[in-house]
Formats: C-alpha cells, structure tokens, sequence
C-alpha cells in the first residue's frame, strides 16, 4: 500500500510539523509481519513477535522504521501500548 493510498484511506494523516500519524490494528504472534489492508478505519498488520515484554512494541517501531525509511528513533508509538488499536508518530527522516 502506497502512502498516497494509506492518506486517501484515512490511516495516514499528515501533521502541520510534517510528521506522520498512522493508525493501525495489531494481530501479534503471527507467523510472519506483513500488512494484510484495513480494519475498519485502521490499517491492520500482522506481526511476528508475541505481545509480552514490549516485544510487540518493539517490532512495530522497528517495522515502521523499515517502511517509512526512517531512523528507529524517528518512530514513536504515541497510543496503544498495550492494545491493539495503535498510534504510531512517524517523523521525517
């Protein structure tokens, strides 16, 4: 999913500091990570990592980063720490 399609589907909105909020629906404990398109108004991703200890969290963050082509300390999760409705602030990089 391009980011154009992410902004037009409402999980992607662009900050005025020009930063990127993206809205996501977590499935921890899957086999591999990967995108699988939107979950009402979320986009939903799986993950393979289980949610215990941040471990989730953590390759979340680290997956943005890879898709957004930003540093890891670029992406911060702003909501959703232990749920898995999630908020991520992703800053330009």
């Amino acid at each position: 999913m391009t980011l154009e399609e992410m902004e037009n589907a409402g999980v992607l909105v662009r900050q005025a500091d020009g930063s990127l909020l993206l809205q996501l629906h977590v499935q921890p404990n899957a086999k591999r990570t990967e995108l699988v398109g939107q979950h009402g108004d979320r986009l939903k991703l799986r993950l393979a990592a289980p949610p215990v200890d941040g471990k989730a969290n953590e390759r979340l963050v680290r997956w943005a980063a890879t898709y957004f082509e930003v540093r890891r300390t670029a992406v911060t999760l702003v909501r959703g720490q232990s749920s898995r409705q999630k908020t991520l602030r992703i800053q330009p990089g």
